[in-house]
């Protein structure tokens, strides 16, 4: 009988021991954005199935896309008409087959809508397009809640002016000259902050993240441009990290070095910002170059347009506990 005793106790102490072992695993969140050019335009003629793989192979928890929607005839730079358009009405069937159940669009106002698919359900709290005349965001963004293991994401999207003049103007070449397109820039981003995290007292305190294809260069890069420290090009970056709580996560976990986004390697243009109670569970973070997402240049030549996409993915793993 003793034996017994000892034997259930034993038997109870090493699933206990289990069981606050379990309890101290992460809990992890994987998040993956990428601006996919054009609605995934090269995945048109293979009904996605490359990008699904690579997708379903990543596993992401959440997923933001920048250009989610389709534009272009398959292989062409021709419009597609506008009841042919796959996406962005598709991202519930397209999300699916990746294993994400729940899809949300943000603030659109073009043909570059910003969509996050998610294993949980999305909550949008703006959808953010500007405001008449001049304070209209360019591509639209999006402020989305998700919740996982008991905390609140709050998930910022964005896609600013891509252009060197600013938008409207008659002459563009004295906007160019006049540095329009960087000063619309930091506009659209004052604007987005503005009605997002600047909403919140205590933001800093929370689990923030921005992200999107921001078509700026940061100061933090400057030893890569060489610019002059008053360039107008480096605004809108300069706005966040002096007006917002948000740290750069790219660069932060890689100081020392310059991490493209694009497929011609000069530029870093698409960034993921996080609070730094977010930041603090970061356990990985990097930009994705791989056989699939290396972007190759169309050989048509076609409108700029570049196979899988002119941009590349980034990808962050958070310790949820």
């Amino acid at each position: 009988m003793r034996h017994i005793r000892l034997t259930t106790l034993l038997t109870c102490a090493i699933l206990a021991a289990i069981l606050c072992s379990c309890g101290n695993k992460p809990a992890p969140a994987r998040l993956l954005y990428w601006n996919i050019q054009n609605g995934m335009w090269d995945g048109q003629n293979d009904n996605y199935d490359r990008f699904v793989d690579f997708v379903k192979a990543q596993d992401p928890d959440i997923c933001v896309w920048c250009e989610a929607q389709s534009i272009w005839l398959t292989d062409s730079d021709q419009a597609m008409p506008k009841e042919d358009r796959y996406l962005v009405e598709g991202w519930g069937e397209l999300a699916a087959r990746y294993g994400h159940k729940y899809w949300g669009i943000g603030g659109w106002r073009d043909n570059y809508p910003q969509v996050i698919t998610s294993k949980y359900p999305i909550t949008y709290i703006d959808k953010i397009t500007g405001e008449e005349p001049d304070r209209i965001v360019a591509h639209g963004a999006g402020w989305a809640t998700v919740e996982i293991n008991g905390k609140t994401l709050n998930i910022v999207t964005l896609h600013t002016w891509p252009q060197a003049y600013a938008p409207g103007v008659e002459d563009r070449e004295a906007s160019i000259i006049d540095h329009g397109g960087d000063k619309y820039r930091a506009m659209e981003m004052e604007y987005i902050c503005e009605h997002t995290i600047g909403t919140v007292p205590d933001a800093k305190d929370q689990l923030w993240m921005m992200m999107g294809d921001f078509n700026s260069r940061s100061r933090v890069d400057n030893t890569t441009y060489g610019y002059p420290d008053d360039d107008p090009r480096l605004l809108v970056h300069d706005y966040i990290l002096g007006n917002t709580p948000y740290i750069d996560v790219i660069k932060e976990k890689y100081p020392d070095e310059f991490k493209p986004t694009v497929g011609s390697k000069s530029a870093r243009i698409d960034y993921v910002y996080c609070t730094k109670p977010l930041y603090d569970m970061i356990t990985s973070a990097d930009v994705v170059w791989d056989e699939y997402t290396t972007p190759i240049r169309d050989p048509q030549k076609l409108s700029n347009f570049w196979r899988p996409s002119d941009h590349l993915p980034i990808m962050i793993d958070f310790d949820l506990r």
